[in-house]
């Protein structure tokens, strides 16, 4: 069984709202709050940093751009893997990508993951003057052709040219190469049929968004039968799942950070009937959203969820800390939670 790994995912933007999607506790951004934190875990011992590639995403659409981020983690943190969340493939030409990456796996000391992406945000690319196409068709031949074109200048020892529809260079070098050999391990995620062909034929790792066990199963199945049409053993690929975490001692102490967290909601939004049920001692159970596609509760409960994931084919947990940018959350789940898995 492959060791089980922790993700800390990195605040880079404040979301505040009743429908607690991701950053619901950040009141606003601040930048130097948002690098502390991550420092802070992998001083804590978490696994992973990973970084949201966004240019216009929550509160006033503010959020820190994600390259740069990961370039600063990799010059201030000791240990932690460093990822890009569904790195936005036509933000960047793939062949500066790729210098990119590999500059930033040596600054880090080989510890880049490329977790890349077609892009999902149509509003950002037309914002910002970037390229854009509503066909999934042509984003997906992209995002190929960035894969191939990135592995070339990645593991070439000399000048490279590529001839692509859509991206070509000639004669180019990067140089230092990755310190990672042959390259970065190269991650995609969802479960849309051309994803998961071309995680089977390029990836390392694959990841999934929050979901309940049956639908995970389901996409895992899927992976299991792209990897199996290209030949490619379905363990050799790492498998990642996205999720949200609320760990306290007790319901007690859970229920008040949900109700300090839904008062940061502006007063356009409510709680739902189930979350409102719950912050007030109606009753104890989790709303079903949160016991179904969390990680909440206690130490104890959230060990459990993350075993029933563990038990799946899942090895590696990109976390998304709902109490952010307190650290309760965080300490909580590395002196409680982690040590059980190691």
């Amino acid at each position: 069984m492959k060791r089980v790994q922790f993700g800390f995912c990195v605040p880079t933007f404040a979301f505040p709202g009743a429908n607690l999607f991701r950053t619901p506790n950040y009141a606003a951004l601040d930048a130097q709050a948002t690098m502390q934190i991550a420092r802070d875990a992998d001083e804590l011992g978490y696994d992973s940093l990973w970084v949201a590639d966004h240019l216009m995403l929550g509160q006033d659409d503010a959020i820190l751009e994600g390259w740069t981020v990961l370039a600063a983690l990799a010059g201030s943190t000791r240990t932690a893997k460093l990822g890009m969340i569904h790195q936005a493939n036509l933000f960047r030409h793939p062949a500066i990508t790729a210098k990119m990456a590999a500059t930033l796996d040596q600054i880090a000391g080989g510890r880049l993951i490329h977790f890349i992406d077609t892009g999902t945000q149509r509003r950002e690319h037309l914002a910002y003057g970037l390229p854009w196409s509503d066909s999934a068709e042509e984003q997906n031949a992209r995002l190929v052709e960035s894969i191939e074109l990135m592995i070339a200048l990645w593991t070439a020892d000399r000048p490279i040219d590529y001839a692509g529809f859509y991206y070509q260079v000639a004669g180019a070098v990067c140089a230092p190469a990755p310190i990672q050999r042959p390259h970065p391990p190269i991650w995609l995620g969802e479960a849309h049929p051309a994803t998961l062909n071309i995680c089977a034929r390029y990836g390392q790792g694959w990841n999934t968004v929050p979901v309940a066990i049956p639908e995970l199963r389901e996409r895992l199945a899927l992976l299991r039968a792209a990897c199996e049409q290209v030949a490619r053993p379905f363990e050799e690929l790492e498998k990642s799942l996205e999720i949200q975490v609320l760990i306290a001692p007790d319901r007690a102490v859970l229920r008040q950070q949900l109700h300090e967290i839904i008062q940061r909601a502006p007063a356009s939004q409510t709680p739902d009937a189930e979350l409102a049920a719950f912050i007030s001692g109606t009753t104890d159970e989790l709303p079903r959203a949160m016991s179904k596609t969390w990680l909440a509760g206690t130490p104890d409960e959230v060990e459990q969820r993350v075993r029933a994931y563990v038990a799946e084919g899942i090895s590696h947990f990109m976390l998304w800390f709902i109490d952010a940018p307190s650290q309760v959350g965080l300490r909580l789940f590395a002196e409680q939670v982690t040590p059980r898995f190691r």
